[in-house]
């Protein structure tokens, strides 16, 4: 057998707070129609006072160990840049509540691209016999850090989670996770950032500007770098997998903006129908996006076992990265459609 990480179970969660376009239009400068124009956007999920990153995570895992079967792993990989606390990691916390006793733990932060990075993470300790199975969740709270005044960046993101439980099998079977490509570019760093609050603004002394514990993002940038990037990154892996794009039964990209998914897919010559879409109902869910979508796609049929399936995004560092399966039979719990998410 060449050991291998295979998905066995899948999970979603989004609070049930909903957040329509005329909702924000009612608050700021913009309107239903600028919305969904420029980001294919109608409606996002957003955490109620109290609720955090680790309820959804923990909500996710749960719905994606009840899809696998199964009550424990042996680690927990959390994708997240919306973490409870600056320390320490969400991830020990997660495990805890969902209890799975001293398992290894931890945070990945990689923003967008985070749950590629959680999941090639996840698929090396198992590669490595570190561990035989892991529960990988990306989950984020945007709505926590963009300033309530900022129309660019309110309109787009939304709160959520999404989860896959991996198991060590065989790289030839389906659900085995066939290839990885990871990139960053850190002259990047100013395109997709919250400037403060970290070691680089306290070191000079004195309080924090409170503008600078807001996200902000240079769109038209992040636009054409994120297309490149998914593009090469997507026919890097295909060919680390042996496939075309001929091949690829479904691309399930990061969900940052409808123009980004379908300008993305033309450069790669796959189809509109063999993209998974769920931006205009839950928005860009950053760490979250690529498992929210496979979830749905699944709900809707569009996901179906044997499928050749490649993941892909993009998101702050700068960083990118995509991956290559085919897609496994799995129970339905924990899979829901999340225009019907309670």
């Amino acid at each position: 057998m060449t050991r291998a990480a295979v998905i066995s179970g899948l999970g979603a969660f989004v609070p049930p707070r909903v957040v329509t376009n005329d909702m924000l239009a009612a608050e700021l400068d913009t309107s239903d129609e600028w919305i969904r124009t420029r980001t294919g956007i109608s409606r996002r999920h957003v955490i109620d006072p109290g609720m955090s990153t680790g309820h959804l995570a923990t909500e996710a895992g749960r719905r994606a160990l009840a899809s696998a079967g199964v009550t424990g792993v042996d680690a927990v990989v959390l994708a997240t840049s919306t973490p409870d606390r600056p320390c320490p990691a969400t991830a020990p916390l997660v495990a805890t509540r969902l209890g799975l006793g001293g398992v290894a733990a931890f945070d990945v932060a990689a923003v967008c691209t985070g749950f590629v990075y959680a999941l090639a993470t996840a698929a090396g300790l198992i590669a490595t016999s570190v561990a035989d199975t892991a529960l990988v969740i990306g989950a984020d709270t945007f709505s926590t850090i963009l300033d309530p005044a900022d129309r660019t960046t309110r309109v787009i993101f939304g709160d959520g989670a999404g989860a896959v439980v991996l198991r060590a099998g065989d790289r030839a079977e389906p659900g085995a996770l066939r290839g990885f490509d990871l990139g960053s570019d850190g002259e990047g760093v100013d395109l997709i950032t919250v400037p403060g609050g970290g070691s680089e603004e306290r070191s000079h002394g004195g309080a924090p500007a409170a503008s600078e514990s807001y996200f902000r993002m240079e769109g038209p940038q992040v636009f054409t770098r994120a297309v490149r990037h998914m593009a090469g990154s997507v026919r890097n892996t295909l060919e680390k997998a042996g496939w075309s794009a001929e091949d690829v039964g479904l691309l399930v990209p990061h969900q940052a903006n409808v123009r980004i998914l379908d300008t993305c897919a033309r450069q790669l010559g796959i189809p509109a129908d063999r993209v998974a879409k769920n931006i205009d109902r839950v928005g860009n869910t950053v760490a979250a996006s690529i498992p929210l979508a496979l979830a749905d796609a699944a709900a809707n049929g569009l996901l179906k076992a044997e499928q050749r399936v490649v993941l892909t995004g993009f998101g702050g560092g700068l960083s990118w990265g995509s991956a290559a399966l085919t897609w496994p039979e799995l129970d339905s719990r924990g899979i829901n459609d999340l225009q019907h998410e309670k």
